[in-house]
C-alpha cells in the first residue's frame, strides 16, 4: 500500500467514516473511541511527515555512484567547492556526498564525526 492510500484510509477512520463506503461509523466502533482517534491522528501525522520527507529527497538519493560522478565530486572538492553546492549539482544529500568522499579516501573522519577537509587527498 502506498503512503497516499494509507493516509486516505487513516484520515477517514480518524474522521469517523468508513474508508471504503464513506458512511459514518457506528458510535460503538472502536475507531470512534477517544484513544483510537488520538492514535489514528498520531499515525496520520507520522505518515504525512514521511510523505513530505520523500518528496524532499534529492532525485538521485539511493542510486549507485558511477565512476565519472566520483571523479567529478573529487574534482569539485579539489576546487574548494562547498559540500552543499556539490550535493546540489549531483542531486544528492550533503550526507551522501560526505560519505562518498570518505569512502574514496578524499576526506578523513574521526570517530567523533569531525571532518578534516584540510586533509584532502
Amino acid at each position: 500500500m502506498e503512503i497516499q492510500e494509507a493516509i486516505k484510509v487513516i484520515r477517514a477512520l480518524a474522521n469517523g467514516t468508513d474508508p471504503e463506503t464513506g458512511e459514518t461509523l457506528k458510535g460503538d466502533s472502536v475507531c470512534r473511541a477517544a484513544n483510537s482517534v488520538k492514535a489514528l491522528n498520531r499515525a496520520l501525522g507520522a505518515l504525512t511527515s514521511q510523505e513530505a520527507r520523500e518528496h524532499e529527497k534529492p532525485e538521485k538519493a539511493g542510486s549507485y555512484w558511477k565512476h565519472a560522478e566520483d571523479q567529478q565530486v573529487c574534482e569539485e572538492l579539489r576546487k574548494g567547492m562547498d559540500f552543499k553546492e556539490i550535493a546540489k549539482i549531483h542531486n544528492r544529500s550533503v550526507v551522501s556526498i560526505v560519505a562518498r568522499l570518505i569512502k574514496l579516501g578524499k576526506i578523513v573522519s574521526e570517530k567523533s564525526g569531525a571532518l578534516f577537509p584540510d586533509k584532502v587527498a
